[in-house]
């Protein structure tokens, strides 16, 4: 708010400055000597006031310096008059008020997935849960439980739903696993 009164009382004796060249230029005769300085000065409303004191007290202090550079730089490009300096000053605010916040919103972003990314890591487990069975049909063994384990899933193999669909339509001695199953084919296909 310090920086805004400045600007503004510097902003009105530019004005003041351009005022009187016009006018020497204007008259031909120079008679600013002759004149003092009127001490009447613009001042902004009190609503308007308070509208910019809560801007400023929402602008984080890392960024008041950022906020004062590009003031001054707006004031240079445009040269305003003392009316404008406040609406100048008022965008500058909710410029770097937007900026903040889109920072911000990347900053927690940034740190959601890095978290979730932690997490999901050191939480995941590199050893599969998921068991195949090749011999899922299970036919002729014992032993059942070969493929499953408590938090272990099964998971249907072609090879398991052949063998029950062999199993279902021929009913013949089942042969051992480990060995193939050579049979002699006569002429019209059958053993």
């Amino acid at each position: 708010m310090l920086e805004l009164s400045w600007q503004m009382k510097e902003a009105e004796r530019q004005q003041r400055e351009r005022d009187n060249e016009y006018r020497r230029l204007k008259s031909g005769v120079d008679y600013s000597w002759l004149m003092s300085t009127p001490r009447s000065s613009y001042d902004i409303s009190q609503g308007e006031r308070l509208g910019l004191e809560d801007l400023c007290s929402k602008v984080p202090p890392p960024y008041c310096g950022l906020v004062i550079q590009r003031f001054r730089q707006v004031l240079m490009e445009n040269e305003p008059e003392v009316q404008e300096v406040s609406g100048l000053f008022r965008s500058v605010l909710v410029e770097t008020l937007e900026r903040v916040q889109e920072e911000q919103e990347a900053q927690r972003l940034t740190h959601q997935w890095n978290n979730k990314r932690s997490i999901s890591l050191s939480l995941m487990s590199f050893k599969s849960r998921v068991r195949i069975n090749p011999f899922g049909s299970t036919l002729g063994l014992k032993s059942s439980n070969y493929g499953s384990e408590e938090d272990g899933v099964d998971v249907k193999t072609v090879c398991g739903d052949v063998e029950k669909g062999l199993a279902q339509t021929t009913e013949k001695v089942q042969r051992v696993w480990s060995m193939p199953e050579f049979r002699h084919k006569g002429i019209n296909g059958k053993a």
